[in-house]
């Protein structure tokens, strides 16, 4: 697979790249899964430390750190939820609603893995904003910008199919009417704020959707 990357930003302590489509964000198990972002980006910046991940499936930004304390300086900033993600999709359906929430705890769904699932007795609570942005009555679609308020695996894609939208192109989730609507995915981490590690000066990333 040659996929090439597109930087953003470089400097002594972060780097921000948009990650293809297709390509995971860290090494899987086993020698044909070592191909992935982190290893790209340490070909071009050796030092190169993954502090967050998008599913090999999502496309768009990703900040990596290029040394330990900035690692830790980012990570904690995920951790603590200061960093403002948004991201772009496309979904099955004609969304009403100008704008909502979804809220719903989810877990792991270990008999399917990777898949996850919607578990209102031990799910980790999750909270999903939306926005509409436009209707695509050709297709019955939907584009809207979404902002995860948590971090949980698959939460854009797994909250989305629980309200009856799932995302076009979603291997796992989407039906299959909706899987056949798009070659890929449709969603984009498409904008990221957080601060500095070294001087705390706010920093703002946004990324076009290529779909």
């Amino acid at each position: 697979m040659s996929l090439s990357l597109t930087y953003l930003h470089a400097d002594a302590a972060i780097v921000v790249v948009i990650k293809p489509s297709g390509l995971l964000s860290v090494p899987g198990r086993g020698p044909e899964k070592a191909d992935c972002l982190v290893a790209r980006v340490q070909a071009d910046f050796p030092d190169a430390l993954a502090v967050h991940r998008l599913d090999m499936e999502t496309s768009g930004l990703v900040v990596l750190a290029r040394n330990k304390a900035a690692h830790r300086h980012v990570s904690m900033q995920f951790q603590n939820r200061a960093v403002e993600k948004r991201y772009l999709a496309v979904v099955d359906g004609l969304i009403a609603a100008e704008a909502g929430e979804i809220d719903l705890p989810l877990s792991a769904d270990w008999p399917n893995r990777p898949r996850q699932k919607v578990d209102i007795e031990l799910g980790k609570p999750s909270l999903t904003r939306y926005r509409v942005l436009s209707h695509h009555l050709a297709d019955g679609s939907t584009r809207i910008e979404l902002e995860p308020m948590t971090g949980r695996t698959h939460q854009l894609r797994i909250h989305l199919m629980s309200s009856g939208h799932p995302i076009l192109g979603d291997p796992l989730y989407a039906s299959p009417s909706a899987l056949a609507k798009a070659e890929r995915l449709l969603l984009h981490a498409s904008s990221l704020h957080f601060s500095h590690p070294d001087t705390g000066t706010p920093l703002a990333f946004v990324s076009p959707a290529p779909f």
